[in-house]
This record gives C-alpha cells, structure tokens and sequence, in this order.
C-alpha cells in the first residue's frame, strides 16, 4: 500500500531568525500532530520552509521527525533542492533515516524544461527504493507539470504519486478522470490549499495534503474519512466550520496564518523565516475565532 493516501498533515519547522531548528518546539509540533493520526506527516514540505532551510538544518528536521514520530506515523520527507546533487544526498538521508517516502518539487531559478524535471526526478529515483510523490506547486515553483510528463515520471519505478493544486475549474472528478487515464494503475492522486480538500476528496482523489492537519489533524482527518466514504454532508458540515481559517489562508496565505496560530497556541515562538513577515496582528482576533472552532472539532 502506498504511503500517499489519505491524509498527509503539513507542519510548520520552527526555528530561529539564522534558521536553526527549535527542536523542542518541533518536537511538541510534532506529538500533536501524531497524536491525531494522520495517515502520513510530511516534513520540509512548503509549509515546513524547505526552501529556507540550508541541507544541515533539513536533516537535523528529518532525523528529529524519525526520532520523535517515525514509529507512529509514516513520515515523507521533502527533498526538492535547486541542484540534483543536493536533492539526491537529502534523498539518500531520509533512506538512510527510515523515512516512508519523498517530496520532491522541482525548484529552480533559471526556468527548467520538461527533459530538465525529468532527469532530476530519474536522478533521485536512483538514489534509493523510496517512493516519491510529485509536487505540482507552480504557485512556488514557477512550473506546471504536463499531464504527458507526469505520464513520463511515472514509467521511472519508484515515482508513485502526485500532489496537485486545486482546479481552477473546479472540475476535480473531471482531472481525476484525465489522469487515471494517463497514469498506471495505483498510482496515487493527491491535492492541497486545505480550501480544496471537500470537493477534491469528494471527487475521489486518493489523498490530500493539508496545512491544516499540522496543527489540527482531528478535524481534517475526519473530513477526509467522511468524504472517503461518500458522507457529503458531513463534509459539508466540517467544511463549513472551517470556513473562517479557510479565509485567512486564502487572504493572508496558510503559511502565515499557521505560524502565528502555532504562537497563539504557545507551541513556539518561532516566527516566519525572512524575508517573509508575520501575520499583521490586526488579524489576531479572527484568527483566535477560527482556533476557538477548530479546537472545539479537534477531538
């Protein structure tokens, strides 16, 4: 069975102004998103500051991940890096680590070509037996998977799954369709910005990435459950209550809206990494209203 099922819960990596990990914040972060049960947690995804974060510090994450959580939880490990070298070594740690999975985004700052991604992705297939799911983000990276070359990716043995970004459309059930098409048979079809996660469950993805869940993994888990069962309304009523921190992470972005909720949680005192700035706190009443719902859905 693959790891990309289900639920994926997307935590926050608190560290300081120079981007050292706060390891016991991470920690506590870390239990309690475990405790909630998500089918999987992922580390160094866009919501942990991969990019912010230099190779050391990545591992020292991962490896505080394995040790605290790795036996409860399956844990993916996001590796994607500006150069193949650097993602093939954090690749070949998170093996060497007993990591479940990979992330791999294609960064870059020239823009790359399709040949580029796919050697990149081949080359980190090679480096180990982990599978890997695709991180279609061109909200960050600047590039948008093809259907022809997730197609590509997929005939490399160990690339399983895909995250995608919401449809503009709002088609789900019409994209997952195109792809199974396209795609082998159990390959997994995943989706994430936690707005998206009714409709794209709903429709049948077969997984969904969520920011939420790295905070409040009860609610969205059960989200999931319903909708993988086919309970619409029940859905719907979760959905709903979640409205009000769907609006934030909408307006003000969830990587923001996350980190000062885990400061109003008294989880960390960790702070965006620079360039980017905190959450203004003209929204803290709206946010505290939207953790007021969310822990009264949290068990």
């Amino acid at each position: 069975m693959t790891v990309f099922k289900g639920l994926s819960a997307f935590p926050i990596t608190p560290a300081d102004a120079e981007g050292r990990v706060i390891l016991p914040d991470l920690w506590r972060i870390l239990q309690r998103v475990a405790d909630g049960q998500p089918d999987s947690i992922c580390v160094l995804g866009s919501t942990g500051a991969y990019a912010y974060l230099d190779p050391d510090q990545r591992r020292a994450v991962a490896e505080a991940a394995m040790d605290q959580v790795g036996s409860r939880v399956p844990v993916i490990v996001g590796v994607g890096a500006l150069r193949t070298d650097t993602a093939v070594d954090l690749a070949r740690h998170a093996a060497r680590i007993g990591a479940a999975g990979l992330l791999v985004a294609p960064m870059s700052y020239t823009p790359l070509t399709e040949d580029e991604v796919f050697h990149h992705f081949a080359a980190i297939a090679a480096a180990s037996d982990l599978p890997i799911c695709i991180y279609n983000n061109p909200g960050t990276t600047h590039f948008t998977f093809s259907t022809a070359l997730l197609a590509r990716l997929a005939t490399l043995p160990t690339v399983r799954a895909v995250k995608m970004p919401l449809v503009a459309s709002g088609d789900f059930a019409g994209q997952i369709a195109e792809l199974r098409a396209a795609l082998p048979d159990g390959f997994s079809i995943g989706y994430s910005a936690d707005w998206g996660c009714a409709p794209a469950m709903l429709a049948g993805a077969d997984a969904f990435y969520s920011v939420a869940a790295g905070l409040w993994p009860h609610p969205m888990l059960r989200m999931v459950s319903a909708a993988q069962r086919g309970d619409a309304a029940e859905v719907g009523r979760i959905d709903a209550a979640l409205a009000p921190l769907w609006a934030l992470f909408k307006t003000r972005s969830s990587f923001r809206t996350v980190h000062r909720a885990a400061n109003l949680l008294e989880l960390t005192t960790a702070q965006p990494p620079r360039p980017v700035l905190p959450l203004p706190e003209a929204e803290d009443d709206a946010l505290r209203a939207a953790i007021a719902t969310l822990d009264a859905h949290q068990h």
